[in-house]
């Protein structure tokens, strides 16, 4: 095989795998037809690593999407999560920012800086929705990330917490017109940080990742 049919392969592979992983479009804009007839009282955001002078294309979609759900009036409020995790960043804090700058209302945003997981991304915002007297919550993210977490959701966190993955069509069309905002992104790092390779070994962040780290008295 030519290395260049070899590479062919793999991406077609990485592609199913991928797919196989993710909810399907059609799947997506399921979701999206049964959320729009309701008004949440907050989504959740999960939050990516940020590696300081520019999100990455994961963050801003996800940022934008929220943004969307929030001027069409599905979401009243957003709770973006996610520690400094990776990098020095407060990847909630940093979402926040972009938010803001993008026009979304600062007293409609909340940021949860205890996760270093999706599962946690997820318990610990709802916890915190919880706490602030929210009732009616929906995960917001990409269709990836929607699926992975959605058994998570029903067995361990609140089976009504709805989700509103990514409509495909939707970010198509967005997409062109998105800009990146200047964000005083110093303000949002954590003094001292360690990255969580350093701080925890494969199997603890393994576990992590499968939701058995988390802080059940966590406020």
């Amino acid at each position: 095989m030519t290395s260049k049919r070899r590479n062919r392969f793999i991406s077609l592979a990485v592609l199913i795998v991928f797919n196989s992983c993710s909810f399907s479009a059609k799947v997506s804009k399921g979701y999206f037809d049964k959320a729009k007839l309701k008004q949440y009282d907050v989504i959740i955001v999960p939050g990516v690593p940020f590696e300081g002078e520019a999100w990455s294309r994961t963050m801003k979609l996800r940022v934008y999407w929220s943004k969307y759900l929030y001027e069409a009036g599905i979401a009243r409020n957003i709770i973006y999560s996610g520690s400094a995790v990776y990098s020095a960043y407060f990847e909630s804090k940093i979402m926040a920012q972009y938010a803001i700058a993008l026009g979304i209302p600062a007293a409609h945003i909340f940021s949860e800086t205890k996760a270093e997981h999706s599962t946690e991304n997820v318990y610990y915002s709802w916890k915190l929705a919880k706490r602030l007297g929210f009732k009616s919550i929906a995960l917001a993210t990409d269709q990836f990330q929607s699926k992975q977490l959605r058994r998570f959701i029903v067995k361990k966190v609140d089976p009504s917490i709805d989700l509103i993955p990514f409509v495909t069509d939707t970010i198509r069309m967005m997409e062109p017109g998105m800009v990146t905002p200047s964000i005083d992104y110093e303000q949002s790092s954590m003094k001292g940080f360690i990255s969580l390779k350093k701080r925890e070994g494969f199997r603890k962040r393994w576990r992590g990742t499968r939701g058995l780290n988390i802080d059940q008295d966590a406020d």
